[in-house]
């Protein structure tokens, strides 16, 4: 504008500002300094509700597991252990779910990795990397290790969006990051399905 102080002054934009609007704005390039996100930064718009359910896998020590007609909806028996495999390039390939008994998979061995209820749906995972994503912060009413701060969370929580590619964080049909069971953990699951799923009689 011509106008000398106008030089050094920033741009502001506020009003209602969401997910959708910042990417429109990063699309069409523009010259704004910061945004005043306050609505939806406190609430989630496209999920306002959490659609939050915790499911009984185990009752002293034996497994239980949930059935439905919705496959979506079983729930995977017993206590598990949990872990990232990584591929060479450094990136997340898939997490396994393995039985807590299980033995714990070795780097650069070859794993199998399923699908929990599809059969034909396998693969063999080589990982360069593997790291343990299960842990027990609270047990029996105690305190099993100091939880991390606000900021330790964040820098975690940042350092596993990098590990993962970037067709799974695109914003337009992202690809569904797996997660796989063991042998094991597939055989098991299956076997307690059909003993403990209810069986039809016709006359």
């Amino acid at each position: 504008f011509n106008v000398p102080w106008l030089e050094n002054a920033s741009i502001v934009a506020s009003n209602d500002i969401n997910e959708d609007t910042l990417l429109s704005l990063n699309q069409q390039g523009h010259s704004i300094d910061s945004f005043g996100i306050g609505t939806h930064l406190v609430t989630c718009q496209k999920q306002p509700a959490l659609g939050c359910v915790f499911k009984l896998i185990e009752i002293s020590g034996s497994p239980r597991m949930k059935l439905s007609e919705d496959v979506e909806k079983v729930s995977i028996p017993g206590e598990k252990n949990l872990y990232r495999l990584y591929g060479h390039d450094g990136k997340a390939l898939v997490d396994l779910m393995t039985q807590r008994k299980e033995e714990v998979p070795k780097v650069d061995s070859r794993i199998l990795c399923r699908h929990p209820v599809l059969e034909n749906k396998r693969a063999w995972v080589s990982p360069s990397k593997i790291e343990n994503l299960y842990k027990v912060y609270w047990k029996d009413g105690k305190l099993q290790e100091s939880v991390p701060s606000i900021s330790e969370s964040r820098e975690h929580v940042q350092q596993s969006l990098n590990s993962l590619r970037g067709d799974h964080l695109r914003t337009l049909n992202p690809t569904p990051y797996k997660v796989s069971v063991t042998d094991n953990l597939y055989v098991f699951m299956h076997n307690l399905w059909l003993d403990s799923a209810p069986i039809g009689e016709l006359s």
